[in-house]
């Protein structure tokens, strides 16, 4: 059974109802739909009496998906949702910079210099975009869910992390590594090679009487190989040449890089968080132990249950998750061909846009491209086509919700055993 939230006239939330109230309230004509997604009704007259209970609302904060959930005291959870954040404004950044370096090369009339009167890269306290793209959306979450419950209390789960020991575990066992480094007692990286490996060649092992030593990547850097030690190997440099010539082969195995970018980007969401909201803090091995001992798999929407009902065994009130996927506002490219000569329609096509919900037989997708001559693709949204035979028709689609910062669903609990009936 799935709750159906309640607003006053001037959208103040109330506690949400059962379905059957929500029918009656609406047949009578004293409510009117205010969203679908999630069913929510308002109220055209000011109730007599109002009767809410304190409910928390607990955020299981992450880089890349958000749990949250809202419990009452009790433990009977009312609200779930996992919102996917977006994780792909760098590389989108990236690509425009080589558009704009591709047209301004093409395009050669004189440009001034415009070093450093750039004001947004050199204020201070300021955060990346994709940082600021990640702190919005938790912070959006946070409102939204305030704009259909009456929260009393705000609980986030953060983390925070030492990158040093998770980029080198072994320091965990000798303190003087972690207080001096891997490195210490070396001018850099390729020195401390060159020491580890005897200043010796590894594959002819001086054989070559090539005295010139160099530091080879065993995975390429354009393969994504990493630059610590355990990818690098002392190569004389006829070996080298060889080696990239493809007349030499090794048999040494090396390593790729890795990333702490989530691991970083969660010590400063965890500080901003804090900082912009009145919260309690709790931590990742609380709830997991909670978890355990309540029989719950591991799921972003069950850490956040166990964080709002504060370890209690949750009741699920509502077997229904909302499903969000953070997109961007707007379309920010305009052409797209070789030499920017054709214009791509960013704004309306026969009043449909691109991320806008619609319901086409029966079932409801997101527009991902349209054409101009009023046909669509249609997906999911984790971003996967829906094969249609026929390409679907604008004319044939009902258009449910517009476009927003954010693409939102409806799914079924995981495991709806856990559930009231």
């Amino acid at each position: 059974m799935n709750s159906v939230y309640v607003l006053s006239p001037d959208r103040v939330p109330f506690m949400p109802c059962q379905p059957v109230i929500a029918r009656l309230l609406l047949a009578q004509g004293k409510a009117k739909v205010r969203h679908r997604t999630p069913f929510t009704i308002q109220l055209l007259a000011q109730p007599e009496q109002t009767y809410t209970q304190p409910l928390t609302h607990g955020v299981d904060t992450d880089s890349a998906v958000i749990g949250s959930a809202v419990s009452d005291e009790c433990g009977s959870v009312v609200y779930l949702s996992e919102v996917q954040v977006r994780n792909d404004i760098a590389d989108t950044m990236k690509e425009r910079t080589r558009a704009r370096r591709n047209r301004r090369h093409r395009k050669t009339r004189y440009r001034a210099a415009r070093w450093l009167n750039r004001k947004n890269s050199i204020k201070q306290g300021r955060f990346s975009p994709t940082m600021k793209s990640k702190i919005d959306a938790h912070l959006r979450e946070i409102r939204f869910v305030r704009s259909l419950l009456p929260i009393t209390s705000l609980i986030l789960e953060t983390g925070t992390f030492d990158p040093h020991t998770l980029k080198n575990p072994e320091v965990l066992h000798n303190k003087w590594l972690y207080q001096k480094g891997i490195n210490y007692g070396f001018a850099n990286t390729k020195a401390s090679v060159l020491t580890r490996d005897g200043y010796l060649c590894q594959h002819c092992k001086g054989k070559s009487k090539d005295t010139r030593l160099e530091v080879h990547h065993v995975i390429f850097r354009s393969q994504n190989g990493s630059d610590e030690e355990t990818n690098l190997l002392t190569l004389c440099k006829t070996c080298h040449d060889g080696l990239h010539a493809g007349t030499i082969m090794l048999k040494h195995t090396g390593k790729k890089r890795g990333t702490l970018r989530h691991a970083t980007q969660m010590n400063s969401i965890r500080v901003q968080l804090l900082r912009q909201v009145e919260a309690e803090e709790t931590w990742g091995f609380i709830t997991k132990e909670h978890r355990i001992l309540a029989g719950l798999p591991k799921e972003h929407i069950f850490d956040a249950a166990m964080i709002a009902t504060r370890g209690v065994k949750p009741l699920f009130s509502t077997t229904s998750v909302l499903s969000k996927r953070c997109v961007s506002d707007g379309d920010y490219q305009q052409t797209k061909g070789a030499r920017s000569e054709q214009r791509i329609t960013t704004g309306k096509i026969r009043g449909f846009r691109k991320f806008d919900k619609v319901r086409y037989l029966g079932q409801e997708h997101f527009i991902k491209g349209r054409m101009s001559t009023g046909y669509a693709i249609l997906m999911d949204i984790s971003g996967n086509k829906v094969t249609l035979k026929p390409i679907p028709k604008f004319d044939k689609m009902e258009r449910v919700s517009a476009r927003s910062s954010w693409m939102m669903t409806q799914r079924t609990m995981p495991n709806s055993s856990y559930a009231i009936i």
